[in-house]
């Protein structure tokens, strides 16, 4: 069992989680973590209900966030910088006390077909064919480097396209999508899909104006 934190949010693999704790079960969860030699914990969609009182429906696709700073601001109140690391599966949920806690897989990208150069590169097409939408509108030019990432990042097809999706303003369902997706392949379909729905509403809001 690992403690875990339902949000009404789906953070993606490599991005920052900022998080001010204040609740008094996620007081003790931060609390137990900072006492682990990875201070780690589990993170969900919440799908119906709200992150406070419980009594929330959840995801059973996730992420683990690594905490990386900590602030601790007195009366159980603390300040956190996680990093988003891997996905897990929800195998079975304990009672939540004194706070969630899940059995969980790790869970990485399934087999399936490559996804090369070319397919990433009709992503980066189309998010900044939606950029420059936008810029034009605004009536400022876009940046050169709008859409890089590190090296790292670039080399690795999976961390690129989730670097990829967090760089697009979608709904969390629509990012709930992209990090469920099992295969790389089929991640790059959703992914293309909700752009596109993005895309389709910036064109509407636009006319409307």
């Amino acid at each position: 069992m690992i403690p875990m934190f339902p949000l009404e949010s789906s953070p993606l693999p490599g991005e920052v989680l900022p998080l001010r704790i204040f609740e008094p079960r996620y007081s003790q969860l931060v609390s137990d973590c900072l006492t682990m030699s990875d201070p780690s914990f589990g993170v969900v969609l919440i799908t119906q209900g709200r992150e406070v009182g419980g009594g929330d429906t959840r995801s059973s696709v996730g992420t683990l966030a690594h905490i990386t700073e900590c602030v601790d601001e007195g009366d159980g109140r603390y300040r956190l910088r996680a990093v988003i690391g891997g996905r897990i599966r929800v195998l079975d949920w304990a009672p939540d006390d004194p706070y969630p806690r899940a059995s969980i897989d790790v869970w990485p990208d399934e087999p399936g077909p490559v996804v090369g150069a070319e397919k990433i590169g009709h992503i980066v097409d189309l998010i900044l064919a939606l950029y420059q939408r936008v810029a034009d509108v605004q009536g400022r030019r876009l940046r050169s480097d709008a859409l890089e990432v590190d090296a790292a990042v670039a080399e690795d097809p999976a961390l690129h396209l989730y670097a990829l999706a967090a760089r697009v303003p979608l709904g969390q369902a629509d990012r709930y999508a992209v990090l469920a997706a099992p295969t790389l392949a089929e991640r790059v379909e959703v992914l293309v899909d909700a752009i596109e729905t993005v895309a389709a509403m910036v064109e509407f809001q636009l006319s409307e104006d």
